[in-house]
């Protein structure tokens, strides 16, 4: 394996082992663990995202208004108000 012998591979290990200490190598392990398993969650996301179908996206039209325009209706509103102090002023 990229020409090691079986020693050195076990004097590495050895090596990590006295750095970072027997508690912290599995929760190294499980965050690589977790990262790997993210990279390929996005890859495989991409992959659909590429390899999905282009369908043409058509424009929607704007919703039809029922409703006269809020200008009519605040002008209708304030006519018959006047009107009403017109005849009170009277």
């Amino acid at each position: 394996m990229f020409g090691m012998g079986h020693w050195e591979i076990l004097i590495i290990f050895v090596v990590i082992l006295l750095i970072f200490g027997a508690k912290r190598i599995p929760e190294m392990a499980q965050g690589l663990g977790k990262g790997i398993r993210e990279f390929r969650t996005a890859m495989r996301d991409v992959q659909d995202e590429i390899e999905a179908p282009k369908q043409p996206t058509q424009p929607t039209a704007p919703p039809a208004q029922t409703e006269p325009q809020s200008k009519d209706k605040d002008q209708a509103q304030i006519e018959p108000q006047s009107k009403d102090k017109d005849q009170a002023a009277s």
